[in-house]
């Protein structure tokens, strides 16, 4: 990213920030735990269209989300996301470009934002992770960072067509090291993903939720 894609980036975050903390009180939590330099796959759970920028909103990095390929169709949408460094994958599908290119950006030193349900939640619960982010955390020789975006759901579930002000909280796991992902069984990680991830939305359900 150069220096007017950094300026870009910073612009809309900032703004960002400033409607997501009027909009949904919103509150990021362990953010510490997302390394300050190198590539890293942060993998979220997916609640609402409006994950992504959630979870790049008061991070100290650029975010670089993989994003379903119909939300590229519309052009004047297709130039905004891509300016803010999202890029498509088609689900349902191996889509080996995407996997070149999320390997690519992680071996230059990006953070890569993905869903491993694949959708969004259906009840606001934590659905079934896929395996596929993981392989691509261990062939890049990066870390995984697993992240809970909760409140999103009340704000934005899928019958509503616009979003309302529900407190939103977001917090960074543990972060699994590259060493503890090379040669490890795919599941066996996942399965400690999605254990951290659990444990993290029980943490954001512990505080005071609510209306804005």
């Amino acid at each position: 990213m150069n220096a007017l894609g950094r300026a870009w980036y910073a612009l809309c975050q900032q703004a960002a920030g400033v409607l997501c903390v009027t909009l949904f009180g919103i509150r990021v939590y362990h953010r510490e735990r997302l390394p300050a330099e190198g590539g890293v796959l942060v993998v979220s759970n997916h609640q609402s269209f409006l994950d992504p920028v959630l979870a790049g909103v008061g991070m100290g990095r650029p975010f670089h989300p993989m994003a379903r390929e119909s939300l590229f169709r519309f052009a004047p949408f297709r130039w905004l996301i891509r300016s803010l460094n999202a890029f498509p994958v088609r689900r349902a599908s191996a889509d080996l470009g995407a996997v070149r290119e999320a390997l690519r950006r992680l071996r230059a030193g990006a953070v890569v934002l993905v869903f491993p349900e694949g959708t969004r939640t259906r009840d606001g619960s934590i659905g079934r992770l896929r395996g596929g982010p993981v392989m691509m955390a261990a062939r890049a020789g990066v870390p995984i960072v697993p992240m809970v975006i909760d409140g999103a759901f009340e704000a934005w579930p899928r019958t509503s067509l616009l979003p309302r002000p529900v407190r939103i909280r977001v917090a960074c796991g543990r972060a699994i090291a590259p060493a503890d992902l090379a040669g490890a069984e795919p599941d066996a990680v996942v399965a400690d993903l999605a254990a951290e991830m659990a444990a993290l939305q029980a943490e954001l359900r512990r505080l005071p939720r609510g209306i804005v």
